[in-house]
């Protein structure tokens, strides 16, 4: 599968780098380059990449309003290329596969590639799973009902159900039905049980694929809960609230996740 790919930088050089490391990579086409940030979202727009490299520093609209100005349509995916270390926690929260720093070191460079590669994979096998119900719906609809939970049932042992967390020189085996909710501290996520608290170096991001969505749903942008876990919903202002947990844990729910709290209001 062909990777189709924009570079968005506003350094000549950058570009031409970047372009020279990508070569070794033959499935990775270049369709296009931008040299400011309107530009990019114009041609993401138009021409829907599948990956796109992206500067966070530029004049006018930076990486950061790039990524919010393609919300409207199937964004791509986006690796941020960049000199200043200190946006990293802001990149990963944006969804970013990986955050490079200039000058782009190859083997970090491989393993985002890779990355990419699964993501893509990902995102096909939904859609084609996806468009098999389609099929089923229309020409056997008494078997799309069977074929959904057989589907959960696989989907299901995908995901983790113990988490292996190195913390004050131990390793801690950790049933995942006893997490509560996690916190992220920048590379580092909290991982409360009720009666315990340890700290896992991981992205939250990276965590979230080893979690099942069913269970455990973001509900502020440093904060994963455990939905089995939530004993009362407590309104509060300007529409955020919070979940009362069953250890008597108090976790907020911002605004742009109000869409989880809908789940316990019937």
């Amino acid at each position: 599968m062909t990777i189709r790919t924009i570079l968005v930088d506003d350094e000549k050089l950058a570009i031409q780098g970047l372009q020279l490391r990508l070569q070794p990579f033959e499935d990775v086409e270049i369709i296009d380059t931008c040299s400011n940030g309107r530009e990019a979202i114009r041609k993401i727009k138009t021409q829907k990449p599948d990956l796109v490299f992206l500067d966070i520093q530029m004049p006018g609209f930076d990486g950061f309003s790039v990524v919010k100005g393609v919300m409207e349509i199937e964004p791509p995916l986006f690796v941020f290329v960049t000199a200043y270390e200190e946006h990293a926690i802001r990149a990963f929260e944006a969804n970013a596969v990986n955050y490079l720093m200039k000058p782009v070191d190859e083997d970090k460079l491989a393993d985002t590639i890779e990355r990419v590669r699964q993501r893509l994979a990902e995102k096909k096998s939904a859609e084609d799973a996806e468009q098999l119900m389609d099929v089923l719906s229309e020409v056997a609809p008494d078997r799309v009902a069977d074929f959904s939970c057989e589907a959960a049932g696989e989907t299901a042992d995908r995901f983790e159900k113990l988490i292996n967390v190195k913390d004050r020189g131990q390793i801690f085996r950790v049933e995942v039905e006893s997490i509560e909710h996690i916190e992220a501290a920048g590379d580092y996520m909290c991982i409360y049980t009720g009666d315990n608290s340890l700290i896992l170096r991981e992205t939250m991001k990276d965590l979230e694929r080893r979690l099942d969505p069913r269970k455990f749903q973001r509900v502020h942008r440093s904060t994963i809960v455990n939905l089995d876990q939530v004993r009362q919903v407590k309104p509060h202002t300007n529409g955020e609230c919070f979940l009362v947990l069953d250890s008597g844990a108090e976790v907020k729910v911002s605004r742009s996740y109000r869409d989880v709290v809908a789940r316990f209001v019937h």
